[in-house]
């Protein structure tokens, strides 16, 4: 990367190809889709291009203005932002075939739309990914929230709109009384510029940190920690290709993202977690873990269940990230992506099973392993990759986390990999049985196979990446592995 100007692009190629897809909405759909796929397709060239180099050693900036003496808005690379842009301009890929089927499939209205918004948000995505600052963090942080809201709003019939009003409220609210206080706060002091292992040690107090901590963690909402995460589940009332963008491509992602950049940045692990005001973090990390577990288990709409299985989940990140082990820190950034491929691959499933039968409960899909082998094989694989079984992408990275917890004698964090493990089982291993062994209870009323093509062949990449995952993730521990000997 010679020109530290290219970080430019995977912000500008997504915000003009939702340009395009605009205009070219008005031309036929064929070509609205094409300058889909042309425009995710040059992204990924792109920021796969910044992440070789970010793991050669390049660590480049790019300021896009100077607001003031003490305010910009800039780009930076690092690893854990290089992996994070890798995985979301990758998987937009693969949500673009199976919005095509889906959103065809489903006859769903407003498509162009659709189309445009999702490009807007991945722009935004990008802007978090390479954020230099706390202020550029924000501010793409903000316009993501803002980007998505009408995808979460499609179908704009009542129920839809006021759960979207959920969403929206409680990830503005969060943000604007929480996160930007602490993002004042912290750049007034000097320390706003991301710096690996932190300068935030020559500004403040061990309570002060503490109270900064929680405004950060509360207030960056999008990671869904408890009692921070109702918006989640009321975002499913969206298409299936936005829940996949929320829960495995970019917003939930953004929000661990986040912290962890925050903690390692901007704190500095090693201080942060040296002191008695930070220990509580652990600890609502696993109480979120166990307890959005539970509340999955009683869970009959699909979903919803695959919505509480993401908050928990999230929450294996943030806990990974405050063990302070170099195992568990490469853990975190192995379960962002296993989790990314695992859960796109079930959310894609349940969208392919409500677009050939209209079936959304847990209890209608008896037998339906039967009618849709591609799909249900896809699923089995995602939900044993949330589990941990080998040989899917989540053992691994469960197995970093839990190494690391080994390692730092954290029996809060090696107890709850164990229980929250079964109760993952519990829940889905159920459905998994029930798909494959049982019996039809009825003929169903729309009598169906699998899904339209497009959508098939997504959820087949996805899961194929979900099992790839657990034998090549070599170069994300590479990558990971230079964040790690830069703090530790």
């Amino acid at each position: 990367m010679t020109d530290p100007s290219i970080l430019i692009l995977p912000l500008l190629i997504p915000a003009l190809g939702a340009i395009v897809i605009g205009l070219c909405g008005k031309i036929s759909p064929n070509v609205r889709e094409t300058a889909t796929f042309v425009t995710a397709l040059l992204l990924a060239v792109v920021v796969w291009q910044i992440a070789i180099a970010t793991a050669q050693g390049d660590r480049a900036s790019f300021v896009l203005a100077n607001l003031s003496s003490t305010l910009s808005i800039k780009l930076h690379v690092e690893p854990l932002g290089a992996l994070f842009a890798t995985l979301a301009s990758s998987l937009w890929i693969v949500n673009s075939l199976y919005s095509v089927g889906y959103m065809r499939g489903n006859k769903e209205q407003h498509q162009t739309r659709f189309y445009l918004f999702f490009a807007i948000s991945i722009a935004a995505t990008m802007g978090v990914a390479l954020a230099g600052n706390l202020f550029t963090l924000f501010l793409f942080y903000e316009i993501l929230t803002l980007a998505t809201y009408p995808l979460v709003t499609h179908k704009g019939d009542a129920a839809t709109i006021k759960s979207a009003r959920v969403y929206l409220g409680i990830l503005m609210g969060t943000s604007i009384t929480l996160f930007l206080p602490a993002v004042i706060w912290v750049t007034s002091l000097g320390a706003g510029d991301f710096t690996l292992g932190g300068t935030l040690e020559d500004y403040v107090d061990a309570p002060t940190a503490g109270l900064l901590l929680a405004l950060f963690v509360f207030g960056i909402g999008k990671a869904a920690i408890m009692p921070i995460h109702r918006w989640l589940p009321a975002a499913m009332v969206a298409p299936t290709p936005v829940s996949a963008l929320l829960h495995a491509v970019a917003v939930v992602k953004a929000g661990v993202f986040s912290i962890t950049k925050i903690i390692l940045y901007i704190f500095g692990a090693d201080w942060l977690f040296g002191l008695a005001t930070s220990q509580w973090l652990i600890w609502i990390s696993a109480f979120t873990i166990i307890a959005a577990s539970v509340i999955a288990l009683r869970q009959t709409n699909l979903k919803r269940l695959l919505a509480y299985s993401t908050i928990g989940q999230l929450s294996y990140v943030i806990m990974a990230t405050a063990i302070l082990k170099p195992m568990a820190e490469i853990g975190a950034a192995l379960h962002m992506v296993a989790h990314a491929f695992g859960k796109i691959s079930l959310f894609f499933a349940a969208g392919a099973i409500y677009v050939v039968s209209k079936k959304i409960d847990i209890t209608q899909l008896a037998g339906i392993g039967r009618r849709m082998p591609i799909t249900m094989t896809a699923f089995t694989i995602g939900a044993l990759s949330m589990i941990g079984v080998p040989p899917t992408g989540g053992f691994v990275s469960k197995w970093y986390i839990l190494g690391g917890a080994f390692q730092a004698d954290n029996y809060i964090a090696i107890f709850t990999i164990i229980i929250s493990t079964g109760l993952n089982a519990a829940y889905f291993l159920p459905i998994i049985y029930a798909a494959w062994f049982l019996k039809e209870d009825q003929p169903p009323k729309i009598d169906h196979g699998e899904a339209p093509w497009p959508m098939v062949v997504a959820i087949s990449i996805t899961a194929l990446l979900t099992i790839g995952f657990f034998f090549f993730n070599a170069p994300v521990i590479d990558l990971e592995r230079q964040l790690v000997e830069g703090f530790m």
